[in-house]
Protein backbone atom coordinates (compact mmCIF):
# COMPACT_ATOMS: atom_id res chain seq x y z
CA UNK A 1 0.00 0.00 0.00
CA UNK A 2 1.41 3.37 -0.87
CA UNK A 3 2.00 5.84 1.37
CA UNK A 4 -0.38 8.22 0.66
CA UNK A 5 -3.27 5.51 0.92
CA UNK A 6 -2.27 4.65 4.34
CA UNK A 7 -2.22 8.30 5.16
CA UNK A 8 -5.97 8.37 3.97
CA UNK A 9 -7.02 4.74 5.82
CA UNK A 10 -5.31 6.15 9.20
CA UNK A 11 -7.36 9.69 8.79
CA UNK A 12 -10.77 7.85 7.95
CA UNK A 13 -10.45 4.88 10.75
CA UNK A 14 -9.83 7.72 13.29
CA UNK A 15 -12.82 10.30 12.09
CA UNK A 16 -14.68 7.37 11.22
CA UNK A 17 -14.79 6.93 15.27
CA UNK A 18 -16.55 10.40 15.44
CA UNK A 19 -18.44 10.64 13.02
CA UNK A 20 -19.64 7.32 11.50
CA UNK A 21 -20.72 6.32 14.90
CA UNK A 22 -18.60 2.69 14.78
CA UNK A 23 -18.68 0.59 17.54
CA UNK A 24 -21.60 2.36 19.09
CA UNK A 25 -22.97 -0.78 21.37
CA UNK A 26 -19.32 -1.15 23.11
CA UNK A 27 -19.37 2.55 23.83
CA UNK A 28 -23.20 2.53 25.14
CA UNK A 29 -22.44 -0.12 27.56
CA UNK A 30 -19.56 1.81 29.19
CA UNK A 31 -21.08 5.19 29.13
CA UNK A 32 -24.05 3.65 30.83
CA UNK A 33 -22.11 2.47 33.69
CA UNK A 34 -20.11 5.80 34.15
CA UNK A 35 -23.71 7.64 34.15
CA UNK A 36 -24.54 5.38 37.31
CA UNK A 37 -21.65 5.83 38.84
CA UNK A 38 -22.03 9.89 37.77
CA UNK A 39 -25.70 9.49 40.28
CA UNK A 40 -23.34 8.22 42.74
CA UNK A 41 -21.26 11.24 42.86
CA UNK A 42 -23.95 13.78 43.06
CA UNK A 43 -25.59 11.82 45.60
CA UNK A 44 -23.21 11.74 47.60
CA UNK A 45 -21.95 15.24 47.41
CA UNK A 46 -25.42 16.34 47.77
CA UNK A 47 -25.80 14.87 51.12
CA UNK A 48 -22.66 15.92 52.45
CA UNK A 49 -23.78 19.15 51.35
CA UNK A 50 -26.67 18.74 53.88
CA UNK A 51 -24.91 17.54 56.57
CA UNK A 52 -21.06 18.19 56.76
CA UNK A 53 -18.12 16.17 56.64
CA UNK A 54 -18.92 15.10 60.02
CA UNK A 55 -20.65 12.23 58.24
CA UNK A 56 -17.37 10.66 57.53
CA UNK A 57 -15.01 8.57 59.49
CA UNK A 58 -12.42 11.00 59.32
CA UNK A 59 -12.31 12.71 63.27
CA UNK A 60 -9.27 13.20 65.50
CA UNK A 61 -6.58 12.25 64.79
CA UNK A 62 -7.06 10.88 61.30
CA UNK A 63 -8.87 13.98 59.59
CA UNK A 64 -7.07 12.91 56.53
CA UNK A 65 -9.39 10.41 55.35
CA UNK A 66 -10.49 8.42 52.26
CA UNK A 67 -10.69 12.09 50.36
CA UNK A 68 -7.18 12.86 50.62
CA UNK A 69 -6.31 9.74 49.77
CA UNK A 70 -8.45 9.47 46.56
CA UNK A 71 -7.04 12.75 46.00
CA UNK A 72 -3.39 11.86 46.21
CA UNK A 73 -4.55 8.65 43.72
CA UNK A 74 -6.26 10.94 41.44
CA UNK A 75 -3.15 12.71 41.28
CA UNK A 76 -0.90 10.18 40.46
CA UNK A 77 -2.98 8.50 37.49
CA UNK A 78 -2.89 11.99 35.51
CA UNK A 79 0.74 12.09 35.85
CA UNK A 80 1.12 9.45 33.35
CA UNK A 81 -0.39 11.36 30.72
CA UNK A 82 1.44 14.32 30.43
CA UNK A 83 4.96 11.82 30.79
CA UNK A 84 3.83 9.90 27.80
CA UNK A 85 3.26 12.82 25.65
CA UNK A 86 5.84 15.48 26.97
CA UNK A 87 8.69 13.70 27.86
CA UNK A 88 8.61 11.70 24.94
CA UNK A 89 7.53 14.20 22.35
CA UNK A 90 10.85 16.48 23.47
CA UNK A 91 12.98 12.85 23.02
CA UNK A 92 11.10 12.19 19.81
CA UNK A 93 9.64 8.81 20.37
CA UNK A 94 7.44 8.43 17.75
CA UNK A 95 5.35 5.35 19.63
CA UNK A 96 3.93 7.70 21.71
CA UNK A 97 1.87 8.66 18.80
CA UNK A 98 -0.97 6.01 18.82
CA UNK A 99 -1.16 6.97 23.08
CA UNK A 100 -0.21 10.12 23.97
CA UNK A 101 -4.39 11.69 22.99
CA UNK A 102 -5.88 9.84 25.08
CA UNK A 103 -3.46 9.97 27.43
CA UNK A 104 -3.40 13.57 27.94
CA UNK A 105 -7.22 13.32 28.29
CA UNK A 106 -7.00 10.67 31.06
CA UNK A 107 -4.58 13.42 32.57
CA UNK A 108 -7.38 16.00 32.49
CA UNK A 109 -10.16 14.17 34.19
CA UNK A 110 -8.11 12.67 36.70
CA UNK A 111 -6.98 16.19 37.94
CA UNK A 112 -10.23 17.71 38.10
CA UNK A 113 -11.57 14.21 40.18
CA UNK A 114 -8.33 14.96 42.38
CA UNK A 115 -9.04 18.71 42.64
CA UNK A 116 -12.40 18.37 43.92
CA UNK A 117 -11.43 15.70 46.87
CA UNK A 118 -9.96 19.07 48.96
CA UNK A 119 -12.93 21.20 48.22
CA UNK A 120 -15.91 18.97 49.67
CA UNK A 121 -13.17 17.83 52.23
CA UNK A 122 -13.27 21.87 53.37
CA UNK A 123 -16.28 21.46 55.27
CA UNK A 124 -17.66 24.95 53.26
CA UNK A 125 -16.37 24.03 49.56
CA UNK A 126 -18.50 27.19 48.57
CA UNK A 127 -15.66 29.06 49.74
CA UNK A 128 -12.86 27.26 48.15
CA UNK A 129 -11.95 30.34 46.64
CA UNK A 130 -10.33 32.18 49.85
CA UNK A 131 -7.50 30.38 48.84
CA UNK A 132 -6.59 32.23 46.20
CA UNK A 133 -4.35 35.45 46.34
CA UNK A 134 -7.59 37.84 45.08
CA UNK A 135 -7.98 41.37 46.15
CA UNK A 136 -10.87 41.66 48.53
CA UNK A 137 -12.42 44.64 50.95
CA UNK A 138 -11.44 42.20 54.17
CA UNK A 139 -8.00 42.24 53.35
CA UNK A 140 -8.16 37.97 53.72
CA UNK A 141 -5.08 36.35 51.59
CA UNK A 142 -4.47 32.86 52.06
CA UNK A 143 -1.91 31.47 54.82
CA UNK A 144 0.95 30.26 51.99
CA UNK A 145 2.36 27.86 54.81
CA UNK A 146 -0.52 26.07 54.89
CA UNK A 147 -1.03 23.01 52.17
CA UNK A 148 -4.44 24.11 51.41
CA UNK A 149 -2.97 26.84 49.34
CA UNK A 150 0.28 24.87 48.26
CA UNK A 151 -2.93 22.51 46.60
CA UNK A 152 -4.73 25.01 44.85
CA UNK A 153 -1.42 26.38 43.29
CA UNK A 154 -0.21 22.99 42.16
CA UNK A 155 -3.57 21.70 41.15
CA UNK A 156 -4.65 24.67 39.12
CA UNK A 157 -1.51 25.21 37.36
CA UNK A 158 -0.74 21.67 36.62
CA UNK A 159 -4.42 21.87 35.09
CA UNK A 160 -4.28 24.83 33.24
CA UNK A 161 -0.69 23.66 31.26
CA UNK A 162 -2.14 19.74 30.70
CA UNK A 163 -5.29 21.45 29.04
CA UNK A 164 -3.06 23.48 26.69
CA UNK A 165 -0.66 21.13 26.17
CA UNK A 166 -3.91 18.54 24.85
CA UNK A 167 -5.63 21.45 23.29
CA UNK A 168 -2.87 22.73 20.97
CA UNK A 169 -2.32 18.87 20.49
CA UNK A 170 -5.78 18.27 19.14
CA UNK A 171 -6.51 21.38 16.97
CA UNK A 172 -4.83 20.08 13.61
CA UNK A 173 -7.22 17.04 14.08
CA UNK A 174 -9.87 18.90 14.59
CA UNK A 175 -9.44 20.17 11.26
CA UNK A 176 -9.68 17.06 9.59
CA UNK A 177 -12.78 16.01 11.24
CA UNK A 178 -14.19 19.33 10.33
CA UNK A 179 -13.32 18.90 6.43
CA UNK A 180 -15.47 15.60 6.89
CA UNK A 181 -18.27 16.38 8.61
CA UNK A 182 -21.12 15.96 6.83
CA UNK A 183 -23.82 17.99 8.60
CA UNK A 184 -23.83 21.81 9.25
CA UNK A 185 -24.08 21.47 13.17
CA UNK A 186 -20.57 19.51 12.85
CA UNK A 187 -19.25 21.33 10.87
CA UNK A 188 -19.70 24.79 12.87
CA UNK A 189 -18.46 22.87 16.09
CA UNK A 190 -15.30 21.01 15.04
CA UNK A 191 -14.74 24.54 12.94
CA UNK A 192 -15.06 26.72 16.13
CA UNK A 193 -12.78 23.98 17.67
CA UNK A 194 -10.15 24.23 14.93
CA UNK A 195 -9.47 28.11 15.20
CA UNK A 196 -9.60 28.15 11.84
CA UNK A 197 -6.81 25.82 11.43
CA UNK A 198 -5.70 25.85 7.69
CA UNK A 199 -2.79 23.62 7.50
CA UNK A 200 -0.63 26.00 5.83
CA UNK A 201 3.49 26.11 6.74
CA UNK A 202 2.91 29.19 8.89
CA UNK A 203 0.17 27.61 11.13
CA UNK A 204 2.29 24.11 11.51
CA UNK A 205 5.26 26.42 12.19
CA UNK A 206 3.69 28.47 14.73
CA UNK A 207 2.16 24.85 16.73
CA UNK A 208 5.42 23.21 16.91
CA UNK A 209 6.88 26.25 18.83
CA UNK A 210 3.84 26.40 20.95
CA UNK A 211 3.57 22.30 21.27
CA UNK A 212 7.37 22.17 22.21
CA UNK A 213 7.14 24.98 24.36
CA UNK A 214 3.91 23.69 26.14
CA UNK A 215 6.08 20.03 26.39
CA UNK A 216 9.03 21.51 27.76
CA UNK A 217 6.87 23.63 31.02
CA UNK A 218 4.69 20.35 31.24
CA UNK A 219 7.59 17.81 32.20
CA UNK A 220 9.24 19.75 35.26
CA UNK A 221 5.58 19.91 36.79
CA UNK A 222 5.33 16.42 36.04
CA UNK A 223 8.09 16.48 38.89
CA UNK A 224 7.40 19.49 41.25
CA UNK A 225 3.67 18.59 41.48
CA UNK A 226 3.72 15.23 42.70
CA UNK A 227 6.91 16.45 44.80
CA UNK A 228 4.56 19.06 46.13
CA UNK A 229 1.81 16.40 47.53
CA UNK A 230 4.74 15.21 49.14
CA UNK A 231 5.69 18.15 51.14
CA UNK A 232 2.08 18.00 52.35
CA UNK A 233 2.86 14.60 54.41
CA UNK A 234 7.05 15.06 54.79
CA UNK A 235 6.35 19.04 56.45
CA UNK A 236 4.40 17.65 59.39
CA UNK A 237 5.82 16.00 62.41
CA UNK A 238 4.09 12.89 62.00
CA UNK A 239 6.00 10.08 62.85
CA UNK A 240 6.47 7.76 59.27
CA UNK A 241 6.34 10.98 57.30
CA UNK A 242 9.39 12.85 58.14
CA UNK A 243 11.27 11.46 55.60
CA UNK A 244 13.55 12.98 52.32
CA UNK A 245 12.94 9.79 50.20
CA UNK A 246 9.24 11.20 49.87
CA UNK A 247 9.27 13.15 46.74
CA UNK A 248 10.90 11.06 44.57
CA UNK A 249 9.31 8.08 45.92
CA UNK A 250 5.37 10.18 45.40
CA UNK A 251 6.84 11.42 41.75
CA UNK A 252 7.70 7.58 40.49
CA UNK A 253 4.80 5.81 42.68
CA UNK A 254 2.25 8.46 40.61
CA UNK A 255 4.45 7.36 37.20
CA UNK A 256 3.97 3.57 38.32
CA UNK A 257 -0.40 4.18 39.07
CA UNK A 258 -0.19 6.55 35.76
CA UNK A 259 0.87 4.39 33.67
CA UNK A 260 -1.08 1.30 34.90
CA UNK A 261 -3.90 3.48 34.30
CA UNK A 262 -2.54 4.43 30.75
CA UNK A 263 -2.39 0.60 29.94
CA UNK A 264 -5.80 -0.45 31.11
CA UNK A 265 -7.27 2.34 28.63
CA UNK A 266 -4.84 1.26 25.84
CA UNK A 267 -6.33 -2.32 26.03
CA UNK A 268 -9.85 -1.49 26.24
CA UNK A 269 -9.97 1.43 23.75
CA UNK A 270 -8.11 -0.89 21.36
CA UNK A 271 -10.60 -3.48 21.62
CA UNK A 272 -13.79 -1.47 22.41
CA UNK A 273 -13.21 0.95 18.75
CA UNK A 274 -11.48 -1.83 16.88
CA UNK A 275 -8.00 -0.08 16.89
CA UNK A 276 -5.46 -3.00 16.54
CA UNK A 277 -3.65 -1.22 13.25
CA UNK A 278 -3.19 1.76 15.19
CA UNK A 279 -2.51 0.48 18.83
CA UNK A 280 -0.26 -2.20 18.08
CA UNK A 281 1.08 -4.91 20.08
CA UNK A 282 4.15 -3.10 20.40
CA UNK A 283 2.55 -0.48 21.92
CA UNK A 284 1.34 -2.57 24.44
CA UNK A 285 4.84 -3.88 25.37
CA UNK A 286 6.54 -1.09 25.47
CA UNK A 287 3.81 0.56 28.11
CA UNK A 288 4.62 -2.76 30.06
CA UNK A 289 8.08 -2.03 30.09
CA UNK A 290 7.76 1.21 31.52
CA UNK A 291 4.71 0.05 34.01
CA UNK A 292 7.76 -2.48 35.11
CA UNK A 293 10.71 -0.21 35.24
CA UNK A 294 8.30 2.44 37.45
CA UNK A 295 7.27 -0.01 39.53
CA UNK A 296 11.06 -1.18 40.75
CA UNK A 297 11.98 2.11 41.25
CA UNK A 298 8.37 2.23 43.57
CA UNK A 299 9.64 -1.01 45.20
CA UNK A 300 13.03 0.98 46.04
CA UNK A 301 11.34 3.34 48.12
CA UNK A 302 9.67 1.01 50.15
CA UNK A 303 12.84 -0.73 50.86
CA UNK A 304 14.23 2.91 51.35
CA UNK A 305 11.31 3.53 53.82
CA UNK A 306 12.02 0.63 56.11
CA UNK A 307 15.93 1.17 55.90
CA UNK A 308 15.18 5.04 56.79
CA UNK A 309 13.45 3.98 59.93
CA UNK A 310 15.89 1.64 61.36
CA UNK A 311 18.57 3.56 60.51
CA UNK A 312 17.27 6.91 62.24
CA UNK A 313 16.62 4.80 65.64
CA UNK A 314 13.47 7.10 66.12
CA UNK A 315 11.59 5.00 68.86
CA UNK A 316 7.93 6.49 66.94
CA UNK A 317 9.08 5.65 63.55
CA UNK A 318 10.33 2.42 64.40
CA UNK A 319 6.85 1.77 66.14
CA UNK A 320 4.70 3.01 62.94
CA UNK A 321 7.00 0.53 61.01
CA UNK A 322 5.99 -2.24 63.31
CA UNK A 323 2.30 -1.09 63.26
CA UNK A 324 2.41 -1.19 59.60
CA UNK A 325 3.85 -4.56 59.01
CA UNK A 326 2.06 -6.43 62.29
CA UNK A 327 -0.72 -4.22 63.45
CA UNK A 328 -4.41 -3.18 62.81
CA UNK A 329 -3.79 -1.83 59.00
CA UNK A 330 -1.13 -4.23 58.23
CA UNK A 331 -3.69 -5.87 55.36
CA UNK A 332 -3.19 -2.16 53.45
CA UNK A 333 0.45 -2.69 53.59
CA UNK A 334 0.54 -5.90 52.17
CA UNK A 335 -2.14 -5.23 49.89
CA UNK A 336 0.21 -2.42 48.64
CA UNK A 337 3.19 -4.93 48.11
CA UNK A 338 1.22 -8.12 47.28
CA UNK A 339 -0.86 -6.14 44.55
CA UNK A 340 1.86 -3.80 43.22
CA UNK A 341 4.76 -6.27 43.17
CA UNK A 342 4.08 -10.08 42.79
CA UNK A 343 1.52 -9.28 39.46
CA UNK A 344 4.46 -7.70 37.71
CA UNK A 345 7.03 -9.62 38.11
CA UNK A 346 5.28 -11.22 34.97
CA UNK A 347 5.99 -7.70 32.90
CA UNK A 348 9.38 -9.60 32.61
CA UNK A 349 8.48 -12.37 30.18
CA UNK A 350 7.63 -11.52 26.55
CA UNK A 351 4.35 -13.67 26.08
CA UNK A 352 3.17 -12.17 28.93
CA UNK A 353 3.69 -8.55 27.21
CA UNK A 354 2.18 -9.96 24.12
CA UNK A 355 -1.37 -10.87 25.53
CA UNK A 356 -3.36 -7.70 26.33
CA UNK A 357 -5.82 -9.51 28.78
CA UNK A 358 -3.08 -10.36 31.08
CA UNK A 359 -1.31 -6.53 30.65
CA UNK A 360 -5.06 -5.28 31.43
CA UNK A 361 -5.24 -7.53 34.90
CA UNK A 362 -1.74 -6.21 35.76
CA UNK A 363 -2.25 -2.93 35.48
CA UNK A 364 -5.47 -3.09 37.12
CA UNK A 365 -3.51 -4.86 40.52
CA UNK A 366 -1.37 -2.04 40.46
CA UNK A 367 -4.01 0.82 40.52
CA UNK A 368 -5.80 -1.30 43.22
CA UNK A 369 -2.23 -1.16 44.57
CA UNK A 370 -1.16 2.26 44.59
CA UNK A 371 -4.54 2.98 46.29
CA UNK A 372 -3.59 0.92 49.29
CA UNK A 373 -0.51 2.54 49.41
CA UNK A 374 -2.04 5.47 49.79
CA UNK A 375 -4.10 4.46 52.19
CA UNK A 376 -1.44 2.89 54.65
CA UNK A 377 0.80 6.25 54.62
CA UNK A 378 -2.39 7.99 55.94
CA UNK A 379 -3.82 5.84 58.47
CA UNK A 380 -1.21 3.80 59.54
CA UNK A 381 0.47 7.39 60.92
CA UNK A 382 -2.23 9.14 62.18
CA UNK A 383 -3.91 7.18 63.80
CA UNK A 384 -1.78 6.58 66.76
CA UNK A 385 0.74 9.46 66.96
CA UNK A 386 3.00 10.46 70.05
CA UNK A 387 0.10 10.90 72.52
CA UNK A 388 -1.35 8.10 73.53
CA UNK A 389 -4.48 10.54 74.63
CA UNK A 390 -5.08 11.39 70.81
CA UNK A 391 -4.94 7.40 70.04
CA UNK A 392 -8.08 6.64 67.40
CA UNK A 393 -9.06 3.85 64.99
CA UNK A 394 -10.24 5.08 61.29
CA UNK A 395 -13.13 3.43 59.47
CA UNK A 396 -14.57 4.76 55.76
CA UNK A 397 -18.20 5.17 56.07
CA UNK A 398 -20.41 4.37 53.41
CA UNK A 399 -20.59 7.97 52.22
CA UNK A 400 -17.08 8.32 51.34
CA UNK A 401 -17.49 4.66 49.65
CA UNK A 402 -19.72 5.98 47.51
CA UNK A 403 -18.19 9.33 46.61
CA UNK A 404 -14.81 7.56 45.59
CA UNK A 405 -17.02 5.34 43.74
CA UNK A 406 -19.05 8.58 42.11
CA UNK A 407 -15.97 10.37 41.66
CA UNK A 408 -14.68 7.44 39.03
CA UNK A 409 -18.03 8.43 37.30
CA UNK A 410 -16.95 11.82 37.20
CA UNK A 411 -13.53 10.43 35.41
CA UNK A 412 -15.13 8.10 33.26
CA UNK A 413 -18.11 9.92 31.89
CA UNK A 414 -15.86 12.95 30.17
CA UNK A 415 -13.68 10.51 28.76
CA UNK A 416 -16.19 8.37 26.91
CA UNK A 417 -17.80 11.69 25.56
CA UNK A 418 -14.40 12.47 24.61
CA UNK A 419 -14.01 9.46 23.08
CA UNK A 420 -17.02 9.83 21.35
CA UNK A 421 -17.09 12.93 19.68
CA UNK A 422 -13.25 14.16 19.87
CA UNK A 423 -10.39 11.68 18.00
CA UNK A 424 -8.92 9.92 20.25
CA UNK A 425 -5.97 9.10 18.17
CA UNK A 426 -3.51 11.76 16.81
CA UNK A 427 -3.56 10.95 13.29
CA UNK A 428 -1.72 13.27 11.58
CA UNK A 429 1.40 12.39 14.34
CA UNK A 430 0.83 8.68 13.51
CA UNK A 431 0.98 9.46 9.31
CA UNK A 432 4.00 11.90 10.51
CA UNK A 433 5.71 8.88 11.98
CA UNK A 434 4.48 6.52 9.46
CA UNK A 435 6.37 9.01 6.72
CA UNK A 436 9.64 8.75 8.59
CA UNK A 437 9.63 5.71 10.16
CA UNK A 438 7.80 3.28 7.20
CA UNK A 439 6.03 1.77 10.15
CA UNK A 440 3.04 1.93 11.65
CA UNK A 441 4.24 0.33 14.82
CA UNK A 442 6.52 3.91 14.78
CA UNK A 443 9.83 1.64 16.42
Amino acid sequence: MSETASNARITAEITGVVLHHRHWRNWWILFVLSLALLCCFFVAAGVLFLNGVGMWGVNIPVNWGLAICNYVWFLGIGHAGTLISALLLITNAHWRNSLNRFAEAMTLFAVVCAGLYPILHLGRPWLFYWMAPYPNTMGLYPQFKSPLSWDFFAVLTYLTVSFLFWFIGIVPDLASVRDRAKTRRAQVFYGLAALGWRGSGRHWARWQQAYRLTAAIAVPLVVSVHSEISLLFAAGPIPGWTSTVFPPYFVMGAAFSGFAVVLMIAVTLRHALALEDLVTGRHLDLLARFLLATGLMTAYGYVYEVFDALYGGERQDIATLHDRLTGLYAYSYWGAVLFNFLPLQLLWFRAVRARPVALFLIAAAAAVGMWYERYMLLVTALYRDYLVSSWGEYHASVWEWLLFAGMIGVFLTPFLLFVRFLPVISAFEVKEALHETGDLRHA
